[in-house]
């Protein structure tokens, strides 16, 4: 089993962009409706070895595990996007921001992007720099020395997840935390705004790809944001920052970095769609505080899936090993995939006004149908211990 190609109309095509030397600058992986290239190359799912190095840092196991395991098993898997491949133009298309949870990075919600590109979605997967990422890189810019070369020296620096000092207050950290991730996401998305408006892009990166063909291919006014875990509570903070953001997908939030001021300031409509196995009262609670009135809230619960039921690798595990991880839950990753995309693309349809056939899975966005539930499983009477 390998990670899902997309389902609508649209070949996908992937690229990747980072522009502006150090932290501070910006570093996505671009999902996009493409030209039908069948010379182009599948896209590498995990493109340079310290992301393994990071991903087995993250959750503490030996360096047998990045070394021998995660590189031998992961690192032929590509994604069902085409490398590169030519934008297509004639269509102003949506545009969705994409935020990764706590010890991901760019590439491990393919499933999720590629999915939304096919459906005529331009999406912008954004690797946050907040050393909440298992790995990233910057360039930093080395000034010329004893006139031995006459410009500027570009060096990869590589940041790894930073776990928390003992003693630290981690409210505080992942606070700060947010907060940048926010900013990131509004500087992707004025970043991508300049590239529609037809200002060449600077990548960094060396690669062949056509940016001036995006000129003019994003709806302005049909803008979002989605995330998941801590990418979901990246959406509620970018959302209460940024009015272009006219809605937002939340997969299984973690509220945990949030401030209750922010709330107030989310206007948007706001989809969270969560996990059956990972959500708890006081979590959920946090999430109901969003419930003002006459601001559209919708939540839903996917029955039998676990909290990574939303990154790729839950496609790319067997079964038993799986469930071992909880990289699966009792569904089918490809059913719970499936729910979570199609409620998301009928909600994205309500609050963007698209013209789409989206509409046809409304019932999921009501908890109707197989293997969903409308709200949450999770007992919030008082006093119900989770």
């Amino acid at each position: 089993m390998g990670i899902p190609e997309g389902k609508g109309p649209y070949s996908v095509g992937c690229t990747d962009l980072m522009t502006g030397n150090g932290t501070q600058g910006t570093f996505l992986r671009l999902y996009y409706p493409s030209q039908n290239d069948t010379n182009s190359e599948a896209t590498k799912w995990i493109p340079n070895k310290e992301y393994y190095s990071g991903l087995s840092s993250f959750v503490s196991m030996y360096w047998i595990v990045e070394e021998i395991i995660l590189a031998n098993y992961f690192d032929s898997v590509t994604a069902p996007a085409k490398w590169n491949a030519k934008f297509k133009t004639g269509e102003k298309y949506p545009l969705i921001i994409f935020s990764h949870g706590l010890g991901g990075f760019r590439t491990i919600y393919s499933a999720i992007c590629i999915e939304m590109a096919s459906q005529g979605f331009v999406v912008a997967s954004v690797e946050h720099r907040d050393q909440s990422s298992a790995a990233t890189y910057y360039y930093k810019e080395i000034p010329p020395v004893g006139g031995k070369r006459k410009h500027p020296a570009l060096y990869k620096m590589w940041m790894y997840y930073r776990k928390l000092k003992p003693n630290e207050n981690e409210y505080l950290m992942r606070r700060k935390q947010v907060k940048k991730r926010a900013a990131e996401c509004i500087r992707a998305l004025d970043l991508l705004l300049e590239i529609n408006s037809g200002k060449p892009a600077k990548n960094i990166l060396p690669l062949n790809f056509n940016w001036s063909l995006l000129k003019d291919s994003i709806d302005l006014q049909k803008i979002a944001a989605m995330g998941h875990s801590f990418g979901a509570a990246t959406v509620i903070e970018t959302l209460s920052k940024d009015t272009r953001f006219k809605c937002g997908v939340a997969l299984d939030a973690w509220m945990f970095p949030l401030s209750e001021k922010v709330y107030p300031n989310v206007h948007q409509p706001l989809l969270f769609i969560n996990s059956e196995k990972y959500q708890w009262a006081s979590n959920i609670l946090e999430m109901k505080k969003l419930n003002y009135k006459g601001r559209e809230r919708k939540m839903i619960t996917i029955k039998g899936s676990v909290h990574k039921s939303f990154p790729d690798f839950t496609f790319l595990i067997g079964n038993e090993f799986g469930k071992t991880l909880k990289l699966r839950g009792d569904i089918d990753p490809q059913t719970a995939i499936d729910i979570s995309n199609k409620a998301s693309l009928a909600f994205l349809q309500q609050h963007l006004g698209l013209g789409k056939d989206f509409d046809q899975w409304n019932p999921l966005l009501n908890g109707k149908g197989p293997n969903v539930i409308r709200d949450t499983n999770v007992d919030l009477t008082p006093g119900a211990t989770q």
